[in-house]
């Protein structure tokens, strides 16, 4: 027994196994704030402070974190070994029995649903299995009871490994169930540490608990950015700590690891915090980003041309969709083919716009510079 948990004992005889029995939060003795905690702390808090900011002030806010949503939703899939790209997340002829795209899109419903629901509920065992019941239904894993606390074992490892090979064992169903009433009162009742410091530890401890069949880095990932809005640290989603998380994936799962084997939630503060700072700053530098190209590109819009409005529309649909295919776009904007057609072509003398179609497909064009800011990390 350690800081952090003990390993128990379950079953006997060849059915013998040994799992993981989390002690609750907060950890005992408390976390030690040092000097460089202290200082990686403040810079984190700072980023957030300047990214909420910024987040309130950049023009049509809700196309950004549109967007944001779906590249957080993409790069956290990554991490769990979903294989597809941005591009194949936006791309109007993507067909939707793709099981990759189909993932993804599962997770960007499921924040847009909790982000929704946070609005009047608390963060709570409940919330996080309706998460995972819109995160998980019709996908890969749909038979792993969505929506549900697992009743049995799990175990991580290795592809197909046993239950004697898993490199981890989590709490058993008995202990998870008292390990998750704990983690609940403490995300709702404690409130002793700075916010992004109960934020680490409740995601490490979710992590231990691994509560779901299937799904749980994505939930626990999910419940970062909740947690983030709920205390009042952002005000919009438009955060997306995955990327640090995947660029640092084998650190990432080392640091937790290191928790369970020596007590130590030190080391894995350290490296959440440097997660979240890097995080903001990288948002912070892609909102920039994206409006310094907004605003370039709307400068040069026709002015006084006769489809100047209908231009003015389709330029405004790409930054919510930046690969189109013109079919699509007359049907969502409720304009003809024709009109739809002229403004793309428009689009394109002016540089804004790129036919990206292939030989076996229909026309399609990718506002490209916008999406060379959103690939970054993907």
């Amino acid at each position: 027994m350690n800081r952090a948990g003990q390993f128990v004992k379950n079953l006997s005889g060849e059915a013998e196994y040994f799992s993981f029995k989390p002690t609750n939060l907060p950890p005992e003795p408390a976390i030690q704030i040092d000097g460089k905690m202290t200082q990686i702390l403040l810079e984190a808090n700072r980023n957030l402070i300047e990214l909420d900011a910024a987040a309130k002030y950049i023009p049509d806010v809700n196309l950004f974190i549109s967007m944001y949503v779906r590249k957080e939703a993409l790069i956290s899939s990554q991490i769990e070994g979903t294989q597809c790209t941005l591009d194949d997340i936006l791309d109007p002829e993507n067909e939707s029995h793709n099981l990759d795209v189909s993932e993804v899109i599962n997770y960007i419903s499921a924040c847009h649903y909790a982000l929704d629901r946070l609005k009047n509920f608390p963060l709570c065992n409940r919330f996080f299995c309706e998460i995972h019941h819109k995160l998980m239904n019709h996908v890969r894993g749909q038979e792993k009871s969505p929506g549900e606390f697992r009743k049995t074992q799990n175990w991580i490892g290795g592809l197909n490994c046993s239950l004697k090979e898993a490199r981890y064992i989590p709490p058993n169903v008995e202990d998870m169930n008292a390990a998750l009433f704990a983690l609940e009162k403490f995300i709702n009742e404690n409130q002793d540490d700075d916010a992004l410091i109960r934020i680490a530890l409740i995601h490490y401890q979710f992590e231990t608990i691994h509560p779901f069949l299937d799904g749980n880095g994505r939930v626990g990932r999910l419940i970062i950015l909740l947690y983030l809005m709920e205390q009042g640290l952002l005000s919009k989603p438009v955060i997306y700590i995955s990327y640090f998380l995947k660029k640092n994936q084998v650190e990432y799962y080392d640091r937790i690891s290191e928790v369970r084997r020596s007590g130590n939630y030190e080391q894995w503060i350290y490296f959440f915090l440097e997660a979240v700072s890097a995080a903001a700053k990288d948002s912070l530098q892609s909102i920039e980003a994206l409006v310094k190209l907004h605003q370039k590109n709307l400068k040069i819009l026709p002015k006084s041309n006769r489809q100047k409005n209908t231009i003015k529309m389709v330029f405004d649909y790409l930054e919510m969709h930046p690969i189109i295919e013109i079919k699509r776009i007359a049907s969502d904007l409720q304009i003809s083919f024709n009109t739809a057609s002229h403004a793309i072509q428009k689009l394109q003398a002016l540089g804004i716009l790129k036919e990206t179609t292939n030989a076996l497909r229909k026309r399609v064009y990718s506002y490209e510079e916008y999406l060379k800011i959103l690939r970054k990390d993907t």
